[in-house]
């Protein structure tokens, strides 16, 4: 909200959230000045009283489907920063938006350093085929591995195609100690844990050498130049673009 406010070209109109029904939006910001938008519960309602252009969600894995579909049957374009949409629910947003002939943008991360980390790791992929991702994250978030991981890693495996590294058969002392496995033989590591944000480190092995591409978001404001290219992207677009990278260097 404090990205929106302080741009020239995008107007705040409305503000839903579960937990502060009510609340003056400036008085949440930490701010002395009323805005005259309250926090409500109700995202139907707030869409059709607003006039609002575009929505931003930054929810639930659960919850995420059904708000893009809400926005969507009013002629409103999402932004979506939630991870973890199942590919059911992904497919009928994609037919909703192209029925509808709206715009809508899902991306798994909107850190622009962390789609360059993707564009280098596709890149090295062609010299170093062996790879493994970490990645961390705080300890409320709800989906592993994350969605940039993942996004990287299909990136990866586009490049180099499938490539089976390590033994053969590996003894696993604890299940999971090797990490989860894509389609396609590259494994993410997850790391939840308190004063942490978003992490993700790509460590490319070769003979004598290894590789790291890595990038920290050190706050949430590392987002913020994302989520507004995002907006304004938007309102330009028809159907749904996956990952701000799509926007950034096609």
């Amino acid at each position: 909200m404090k990205a929106v406010l302080q741009a020239e070209d995008i107007e705040l109109c409305a503000a839903v959230d579960l937990q502060n029904e009510g609340q003056d939006v400036g008085a949440l910001l930490g701010g002395d000045k009323k805005l005259g938008i309250q926090i409500t519960t109700d995202l139907a309602e707030a869409l059709d009283a607003s006039g609002a252009d575009v929505l931003v969600d930054f929810t639930r894995p659960k919850s995420v489907a059904t708000n893009i579909k809400t926005a969507l049957h009013r002629g409103v374009r999402p932004v979506v920063g939630t991870t973890g949409i199942s590919k059911e629910d992904f497919q009928q947003v994609c037919d909703l938006a192209a029925e509808k002939r709206l715009g809508c943008v899902i991306a798994p991360n909107f850190a622009i350093g962390a789609l360059l980390m993707i564009k280098f790791a596709k890149e090295a992929s062609k010299y170093f085929p062996q790879v493994e991702i970490i990645e961390k994250h705080h300890d409320m978030k709800l989906d592993a591995p994350s969605g940039t991981s993942i996004k990287a890693a299909e990136a990866i495996i586009e490049q180099r195609g499938e490539f089976r590294q390590g033994m053969v058969v590996e003894e696993e002392k604890i299940a999971g100690a090797r990490g989860g496995e894509m389609p396609g033989g590259l494994r993410i590591h997850s790391v939840r844990l308190p004063g942490l944000v978003a992490h993700h480190e790509i460590i490319f092995g070769g003979v004598g050498q290894t590789l790291t591409i890595k990038h920290d978001s050190i706050s949430r404001e590392s987002f913020m130049p994302g989520v507004l290219l995002a907006i304004r992207a938007v309102m330009r677009l028809e159907g749904v673009v996956y990952g701000l990278e799509n926007l950034m260097f096609e």
